[in-house]
């Protein structure tokens, strides 16, 4: 790694930090884009090091087809190199399934292991139930005692070096860690200027949990998405001032708050935009304007809620 991009140690693996700047790979319709691999690629180029996916975004495949061209063509020496995320899907949810699913993952990878695997909702999916697009009477509580257990194993195993989870609030974390042997590693949730999470984060940094955040810029474009954070005019503002872009500010707010961020784009142009966060900070007033911002949730999850499901209303979902 060219350590130009700031690192974290994480909780429970001491052998390689979390950079704290990466690459996803969400986008909608799901792994549609013909570009992916070669976007990875130049992004390997550039000096990232830390690449997010999942297996519902159909991108795995993409992704390994990167990693294995940026060793052949020398611009990295091996997959160890690279901090590589993926996420055990709501339909694999379940006990039994949570090894299956991540060998499939690194099947699909094409990789012996990975650094960081996740559980992605704090919901399951009804087996057999389709897994995307989503139907509500399907939608099961999570045994999350059993499948801990068996992202447990998968760590003992070997096969990824850390595990965590995804949108997980305090009160879900602390249900986790009543019986956990293995404490989560990360937490990755919606994480920008206009979704601060303060309350949550500090709970984290209190438990040795590292937040990592997603859709930095609001994820626009997406069904999980809005453009607030592009509207945002003290964002604006603040870009302005700084002579950076409104994305910058947001990547750069993220990682000052010790959080890893997860930006996705497949334009060239945008992520070597996005490295040029790492040579400044933001101003004590930039911070001030920043924390003024009234708030606003951009992915909500109103999928998972239902009369019949385990979760009846947002508030249950999010312990808000």
């Amino acid at each position: 790694m060219d350590g130009k991009i700031p690192t974290q140690p994480l909780l429970v693996s001491d052998d390689k930090p979390i950079p704290l700047l990466g690459l996803g790979t969400a986008e909608f319709p799901l792994g549609s884009s013909p570009h992916a691999q070669a976007a990875i690629v130049h992004a390997i180029g550039l000096g990232y090091r830390h690449f997010d996916t999942a297996s519902i975004y159909h991108s795995e495949n993409q992704l390994g087809k990167a990693v294995a061209e940026a060793v052949h063509l020398g611009i990295i020496k091996s997959r160890d190199e690279l901090f590589i995320t993926s996420k055990l899907w709501i339909s694999d949810a379940h006990g039994d399934c949570v090894l299956p699913a991540l060998r499939k993952s690194l099947e699909n990878l094409g990789v012996d292991y990975l650094d960081l695997y996740l559980i992605h909702w704090p919901v399951s999916l009804a087996q057999g139930a389709v897994p995307f697009p989503i139907c509500k009477k399907d939608v099961i509580p999570l045994d999350i005692k059993a499948v801990w257990e068996a992202m447990e194993e998968c760590h003992r195993l070997g096969l990824t070096r850390n595990i965590g989870v995804s949108n997980f609030s305090s009160v879900k974390l602390e249900q986790l860690l009543r019986t956990a042997k293995i404490p989560p590693a990360v937490n990755q949730v919606e994480l920008n200027p206009l979704w601060r999470q303060e309350q949550l984060r500090e709970y984290c940094k209190g438990k040795g949990i590292h937040v990592s955040g997603y859709s930095p810029l609001g994820g626009g474009g997406t069904p999980w998405g809005n453009n607030r954070v592009w509207e945002c005019e003290e964002l604006a503002e603040i870009a302005r001032a700084r002579g950076k872009t409104v994305a910058q500010v947001c990547l750069r707010w993220v990682m000052e708050q010790g959080a890893s961020t997860i930006m996705k784009s497949y334009n060239k142009d945008r992520i070597r935009e996005n490295m040029g966060v790492l040579d400044w900070r933001l101003r004590e007033e930039d911070l001030i304007k920043i924390n003024g911002i009234p708030q606003c949730r951009g992915c909500v999850g109103t999928e998972f809620v239902s009369e019949t499901g385990p979760y009846k209303t947002l508030e249950e979902l999010w312990d808000e």
